[in-house]
């Protein structure tokens, strides 16, 4: 099957993308990476009647550190979240998960803003994001505005960007000197979508947690936080009960739906042994 046809333009500009969506009556699609665009396109599971060719446009690129925070233009690769060396310094739990994403022809085309606005619950990104508490910069017809990661994931491939809205920049706090965090999933292969994925942050000045985040991907409609779970963390030894505790919590966070090929007991289950595995290798490094 092929993409049906549509028109094509690229704009240099944030605002004349905007105004691009405008004029086309709501008719359109953004493309940056196409990743996942052109294969829908060739599905026709998505027909727009114009693409809208985004990743010329120069204020959505740039990794910078600003106003506090650690600034990633939506352009930004999957592979310079891997090499990146401010991502590396101030937000590593990405450059733990970037290898992970799809194969390398992929992380070289797609992009971070792509992924996120996407909002594939089996996808890396948008679950990192939720781990290290982001904010999305969005741009519409209004002005700008940031949304807190924890508003912005709404339900399957649903955002809290409205039709017409672009995904400029991901803002995420900086990584303080006793953050700990880690990274991993079960897949069939390497680069396969999943089975279930974690990533973990902690605040540890000694073995003592002072604050926790766990985000899972593949458990859900969407990324999820494991908030019992950092309940358990939150003021506790990081020993191997702390750990027990955590994973026994996750029956109270997570509710897998059933799958022909994946149970939920056995994506539950897994979930349980991948955290056991991310906060023992913690607790070790402490």
């Amino acid at each position: 099957m092929k993409a049906r046809a549509f028109s094509y333009v690229r704009p240099a500009t944030i605002a004349e993308a905007l105004a691009a969506f405008a004029a086309s009556g709501g008719e359109a699609s953004y493309i940056a990476g196409g990743q996942s665009l052109v294969p829908a396109l060739a599905l026709r599971l998505q027909a727009p009647e114009q693409l809208i060719d985004i990743a010329h446009i120069a204020e959505m690129r740039g990794i910078e550190l600003a106003d506090g925070w650690l600034r990633l233009g939506a352009l930004t690769r999957h592979v310079e979240a891997h090499d990146h060396p401010l991502i590396a310094t101030h937000a590593p739990l990405l450059a733990l998960a970037a290898p992970h994403v799809a194969h390398p022809a992929i992380r070289n085309r797609g992009t971070l803003g792509g992924s996120v606005a996407l909002a594939d619950p089996a996808s890396e990104f948008p679950a990192m994001m939720l781990a290290l508490d982001a904010e999305m910069e969005i741009a519409g017809p209004d002005g700008r505005r940031r949304v807190p990661v924890g508003s912005f994931f709404q339900d399957l491939y649903q955002t809290a960007l409205e039709p017409g809205e672009l995904l400029v920049a991901l803002h995420l706090p900086l990584a303080g000197p006793h953050h700990r965090c880690a990274f991993d999933e079960f897949a069939r292969r390497r680069g396969d979508y999943a089975i279930v994925g974690c990533g973990v942050v902690l605040a540890m000045p000694g073995r003592i947690v002072d604050e926790a985040r766990i985000a899972f991907l593949s458990v859900g409609p969407t990324p999820l936080r494991a908030h019992a779970a950092e309940a358990v963390l939150t003021g506790a030894r990081l020993d191997e009960a702390a750990v027990r505790h955590a994973q026994a919590a996750l029956a109270s966070d997570l509710d897998p739906a059933e799958d022909e090929l994946v149970p939920a007991a056995m994506r539950l289950h897994l979930a349980r042994v991948l955290l056991g595995r991310l906060l023992g290798k913690l607790a070790e490094a402490s």
